[in-house]
């Protein structure tokens, strides 16, 4: 006897099955699809690498690694590391996409992503090296930045919380927020800076103590001459009150200095032409100069004998006196006799050289 008996699946049944298992391959795929974008995890190849800082609070596994905003990566691991100073500084591993290249300059700073207290890690360009970041390599720690650490800011405002409601505090502190989201690593150079010139104010006390006794010495002696001062002053009033008076000439003054200006200008318009022809000319000149250069030098190498021999012939009146100091002579007959030479010389000072 029997109890079960089978029956062929018709296809009605057969339809409803293969819709059955259609849907749930889809739900299951859609799923793992949404829950892949919810979690922001990666199906590709990825590249490790290490970034030290000195403080990375509220900084958690998983957390993203932006470029520009965008997702590269995630945050693996976070330790803790003694430096060589002896100070705990927090060890950040992450992934960045295999597609991504890091430079040696690359700078690492711990950003909030919301008012949760989230953080992400965001890597910008910095002026570092042009190389490459290797797989593995890690970000020192001068180039990385910590978030800012909005527990420390806010107990800064205490005192004035006490006097504020808590809806104003909550106001005030989602504002703050606001302005400061992102911009961790703006405060903390101005943070630095400060520290900086505090400590420049610091070393230069005894600078600053030597300037304030100068300066003390100054307004004493200053305070000495209080009678040299105040007639220093009548004399610059009655100096200004007289320029005062005196406007009017001054103004005159003026006056005529801008009509000279203007005829001075009209002047140059009417002659610029001749000015122009004349320049052009002393060019030319200064040309026919350089050709000759060298019977210049001559002339100017051999004009102050001359000069001085000029100078004794007229040294008895705006005229030249020429005496004949050496005579000599042939002469010759027609039938070609020649007679003897006749020569003389004469013996006074003026013929002497």
């Amino acid at each position: 006897m029997r109890l079960f008996t089978r029956r062929p699946l018709d296809r009605e049944t057969a339809s409803a099955a293969v819709k059955l298992a259609l849907f749930v391959v889809v739900a299951v795929t859609a799923t793992a699809l949404l829950a892949i974008s919810i979690s922001g995890v990666g199906l590709g190849d990825t590249h490790e690498y290490k970034a030290i800082f000195s403080d990375a609070t509220g900084v958690e596994r998983g957390d993203d690694v932006r470029i520009a905003g965008v997702r590269v990566g995630e945050v693996r691991d976070v330790a803790v590391r003694v430096g060589d100073d002896g100070r705990a500084l927090a060890v950040l591993t992450f992934t960045v996409d295999a597609d991504v290249t890091l430079g040696r300059g690359t700078i690492a700073a711990l950003r909030f992503r919301n008012l949760v207290g989230q953080r992400y890690l965001a890597l910008t360009e910095g002026p570092g090296g042009t190389g490459v970041l290797p797989p593995g390599g890690t970000i020192p720690l001068e180039q990385t930045r910590p978030a800012l650490d909005l527990t420390l800011l806010l107990n800064g405002f205490k005192p004035l919380f006490a006097a504020l409601s808590p809806r104003d505090v909550n106001k005030l502190a989602y504002q703050i927020i606001q302005v400061l989201q992102g911009e961790a690593g703006t405060v903390e150079s101005l943070l630095a800076h400060t520290a900086s010139l505090t400590s420049t104010l610091a070393d230069r006390d005894k600078v600053i103590g030597d300037l304030i006794d100068n300066l003390n010495r100054v307004l004493a002696t200053l305070a000495e001459r209080d009678e040299q001062l105040s007639d220093m002053v009548r004399e610059l009033q009655r100096f200004v009150s007289g320029l005062a008076a005196d406007r009017e000439a001054i103004g005159d003054s003026l006056e005529a200095i801008v009509a000279l200006n203007q005829q001075t200008q009209d002047l140059l318009r009417e002659g610029r032409d001749d000015l122009r022809t004349d320049i052009e000319e002393l060019g030319k000149v200064a040309g026919t100069l350089e050709e000759h250069s060298d019977i210049v030098e001559r002339t100017l190498r051999t004009m102050p004998p001359k000069l001085s021999a000029l100078t004794r012939t007229a040294t008895y009146g705006s005229w030249f006196n020429f005496y004949l100091c050496d005579f000599e002579g042939r002469i010759v007959l027609p039938d070609g006799t020649e007679l003897p030479r006749l020569s003389f010389h004469v013996a006074a000072q003026r013929c002497r050289r």
